[in-house]
């Protein structure tokens, strides 16, 4: 053991002796249900053999309020694990449906080298099930815990997977076996663990999600960062809800002795701490981006990485029983009010619905507990470098941009989108994976007046990003004239999830299936007219059109770089010529203000 490591152990042993777990004996636990994690003082976290095996344990030990399954399995084989936990008779689907319980999911290990939900799942289980914490809050919810979401990452097991991290000595990879950040595919859904999670979701249509990490990014005191949506964005009577969540969880947190923070502490500037923090709202690619679109809660549980390991398990350990009390206390009503959400959202045709959000310049002064800190030129890296000093606390006073508006917003179409039958296969997968109502055109729809869009710019991506290249689009929607193949989707407006149609379908939307490139080849050139023919055409077209003579003249005369380019002057003639691909650039999703 280094000498680094040997000073973290010690540290904390002695964080273990002086604040003991409530209801238990944190400095030497004995319980049959504990975790390598707990057995080692936190120094150590377990393997997934563990998760499988603790699963198992606690649902022989409580087979009436513990049941385990497996809802995936892995890329490299492995069951993916879960929890249903509750004392009211409800360890399936259809029972907390039909007995009206609200469901908690928990979700540990998205990335798997922050650990700290697994263990602190774990351990909360066991107090929550002896009578310890959350008293009586099983008998009026449901708990559903995946300890591991990324299981084959999980196993791909190092000392050194988390540089920015204290403790464990060891633990998983951030990305899957396909190396794919699952935190970056809720909304695209290309991951074989993310199209389980979202059929565990379909089916138990959580209330609250409880999404579980440990941070990267500067020193500082804070212990916690607790971020909830809908918050800013979403069904906006639905934000309250939110609000009422994420305040009840971080007066509990700060009674307990944390000092929790409502916002993710992002540096507006890179590691510069003097810049200040901008908070905003997460695209549907992230977790807490996502189930807003769905009238739904979710919690971004954040603890800070450079805390020992056993404060941090502690700590997202006290956030997961002040949820469970919270919706226990709430749930019925939280219900309702996402019922009502659910019934907003069938009337959201004709009317405007932002697409991503941003913050103003508008910022406010906050007292933020960090650490002196310098920033100087370094002869490493040549840039400027940011050096803490832990053993001197100080006060930041740093601007906070927290007022957070819609940046881009479309208005929804009255009846729905059409997806041309081309296209339907994969959709139709994809829109069952999201939970979306949908149907079959069973005739063509010869000339249907329908909106389309035409890109007037296209850029893919320089660098792949989640193994796809994106695509940045810019255009406008414009009536039209369209055939609609039998075979083609009609996928409705009206729909509890409308917000989530809107923003798969909307072209300009940051992760709609056209900025994630699912359809690209409809922005590459597939025809082309040799110059030789092109040269006789354009001379053609000038002779029959004096217009088009001053038009072409005119160009060559105010932009040079039209004049010397041959192939853009050949196409000027080529794009006005019936032999012009006219579908290049058209988006092949339609929006249709008529119901089939």
């Amino acid at each position: 053991m280094s000498p680094a490591t040997r000073s973290t152990a010690l540290l904390t042993l002695l964080l273990l002796a002086l604040s003991p777990w409530p209801g238990t004996s944190a400095a030497s636990p004995s319980h049959a249900l504990t975790t390598h994690a707990e057995r080692t003082g936190f120094t150590q976290t377990g393997r997934y053999a563990e998760v499988v095996a603790m699963c198992e344990a606690f649902a022989r030990a409580y087979p009436e309020t513990v049941r385990c399954f497996d809802f995936g399995t892995s890329p490299e084989g492995r069951p993916m694990k879960a929890l249903a936990i509750s004392q009211a008779g409800a360890l399936e689907p259809t029972q907390s449906r039909s007995r009206k319980l609200p469901v908690v999911l928990v979700q540990g290990g998205i990335h798997p080298g922050e650990a700290d939900g697994k263990d602190a799942g774990f351990l909360a289980l066991r107090q929550v099930l002896e009578g310890d914490a959350a008293a009586g809050a099983l008998d009026r919810l449901v708990w559903l815990f995946v300890p591991v979401f990324n299981v084959d990452g999980h196993e791909r097991f190092e000392p050194w997977n988390r540089p920015n991290q204290r403790g464990p000595e060891e633990s998983g990879w951030r990305a899957t076996a396909q190396n794919l950040n699952l935190n970056r595919d809720y909304a695209k859904a290309d991951s074989p663990e993310m199209q389980a999670m979202l059929q565990l979701v379909n089916a138990w249509d959580p209330l609250v999600q409880v999404d579980l990490h440990a941070t990267n990014g500067a020193q500082f005191e804070h212990d916690i960062a607790v971020q909830v949506e809908p918050l800013h964005a979403g069904d906006e009577a639905l934000r309250e809800v939110g609000r009422t969540l994420r305040d009840g969880v971080m007066a509990d947190l700060a009674a307990q002795g944390s000092l929790p923070l409502p916002f993710y502490p992002s540096l507006a500037e890179y590691d510069n701490p003097g810049s200040g923090f901008v908070e905003g709202v997460y695209p549907p690619r992230f977790s807490t981006g996502y189930f807003l679109l769905r009238n739904r809660l979710s919690m971004l549980v954040e603890t800070h990485s450079w805390k020992p390991y056993a404060e941090r398990v502690r700590t997202t350990r006290n956030t997961i029983v002040s949820v469970l009390e919270h919706v226990a206390r709430h749930g019925e009503a939280w219900l309702a009010a996402a019922a009502a959400a659910d019934e907003r959202a069938l009337a959201l045709g004709g009317q405007e619905v932002p697409l991503d959000y941003a913050a103003t310049d508008r910022a406010r002064t906050i007292n933020f507990r960090g650490y002196a800190w310098t920033r100087t030129p370094s002869d490493i890296s040549g840039a400027l470098a940011t050096r803490y000093d832990e053993t001197t606390p100080q006060l930041w006073r740093v601007p906070l941009r927290d007022e957070v508006v819609p940046a881009r917003s479309e208005r929804a179409p009255l009846g729905g989108y059409v997806v041309p039958a081309a296209h339907a296969s994969w959709m139709t997968a994809h829109l069952r994976l999201h939970g979306l109502q949908f149907m079959t055109l069973a005739e063509a729809m010869p000339g249907a007046e329908v909106e389309t869009f035409r890109a007037s710019s296209w850029t893919p991506g320089a660098a792949p990003m989640e193994g796809r290249q994106r695509m940045a689009l810019e255009g406008e929607w414009s009536p039209e004239r369209r055939d609609v193949p039998a075979g083609s989707l009609f996928v409705p407006i009206a729909q509890p999830s409308a917000r989530l149609v809107v923003a798969l379908m909307e072209p300009l939307a940051p992760d709609s299936h056209a900025a994630w490139g699912r359809f690209n080849a409809h922005f590459e050139r597939k025809e082309y007219m040799e110059a030789y023919v092109a040269e006789a055409v354009a001379r053609e077209m000038l002779a029959a059109d004096p217009g088009l003579e001053a038009t072409f003249r005119k160009k060559l005369s105010d932009d040079p770089e039209f004049a010397d380019s041959p192939r853009a002057r050949l196409d000027f003639f080529y794009r006005r010529h019936p032999a012009w691909d006219e579908r290049l650039g058209l988006y092949p999703v339609y929006r249709a203000h008529w119901t089939p």
